[in-house]
């Protein structure tokens, strides 16, 4: 595309983050990190979000991204994993496929790609050493996922866990899942540098400030929304975590007793020596 066109188009695919979940400014009315990003080209952007809180990456891959494509992006943020790993089925190979499909397709047009890694959720909020495992290993599967799709496109990858007090409380809506409007302001103001620096005419943003949200208002929310949430998604992943918990007792039983070699038995397939095309093997997380 024509980085000196006018007026690019920005289009973003993907997920709750691509949305602007816990960025909200009126009931209903969402802002986010993309919305303050288009709104600070200096010469006006076409800004189109098709991202849908809950998709994964196979809905980005292809519906959304039929969207974003008929419309020509100059600049097109890809924002999807979080949802994958959340499900009993996650497979990171699959979630590869899924982003390089779309990263070829962007490419072929000229597009811009913007994406960034996930940061640390077990930072934030106390789980269950068996959850908290869990997470950390999918997490650091899909983060493996993205740094090798930014080694292999010359995309715009933000390193999330590498800008300095991102795991601030302050930073993130109430689910901890999200960015809350501050976490999203730094996203914005951290891919505008970088879009600087690659010829895009854009400005940092300004801080344009927060709703204040009291304590009963956040209680609300999160019976309203988080409980549901976290009952729905601790079911999908309730195969996986009695998995986890199985292991985790025959470790406590001497060897001898539980006739069982646990080495030879994966914590998680999608894990343990997982090896993507033409890359390492992932690391056994911690």
């Amino acid at each position: 595309m024509d980085q000196l066109r006018n007026t690019p188009v920005f289009a973003v695919i993907g997920d709750s983050a691509a949305f602007g979940t816990g960025d909200e400014i009126k009931p209903g009315e969402f802002r986010g990190w993309a919305r303050i990003l288009a709104e600070n080209f200096r010469d006006g952007c076409e800004y189109l979000n098709f991202a849908r809180p809950g998709a994964k990456s196979a809905e980005v891959s292809t519906i959304q991204l039929e969207k974003a494509i008929a419309n020509s992006p100059d600049i097109c943020a890809v924002i999807a994993g979080g949802n994958d790993l959340l499900r009993n089925d996650f497979d990171p190979v699959r979630l590869y496929q899924n982003l390089k499909f779309a990263c070829e397709k962007l490419a072929e047009i000229g597009s811009e790609v913007l994406m960034f890694e996930l940061h640390d959720p077990n930072r934030l909020i106390k789980l269950p050493k068996v959850l908290k495992r869990l997470l950390a290993k999918r997490v650091e599967a899909v983060n493996h996922v993205y740094r090798k799709i930014s080694l292999e496109f010359d995309i715009t990858f933000v390193k999330t866990r590498e800008i300095q007090d991102v795991h601030e409380l302050a930073n993130w809506h109430i689910d901890r899942m999200h960015p809350g409007p501050k976490g999203h302001f730094i996203l914005a103001r951290k891919f505008s540098e970088l879009l600087r620096n690659r010829g895009w005419n854009i400005q940092m943003p300004a801080y344009i400030g927060q709703i204040k949200r009291s304590k009963r208002q956040n209680r609300v929310w999160l019976i309203r929304n988080g409980l549901p949430w976290f009952l729905k998604r601790s079911v999908d992943l309730l195969p996986a975590v009695l998995i986890l918990l199985f292991i985790e007792t025959l470790k406590l039983i001497p060897a001898k007793l539980r006739g069982i070699d646990l080495d030879a038995i994966p914590i998680f397939s999608e894990i343990e020596g997982l090896e993507l095309p033409n890359s390492i093997s992932i690391s056994q997380a911690s």
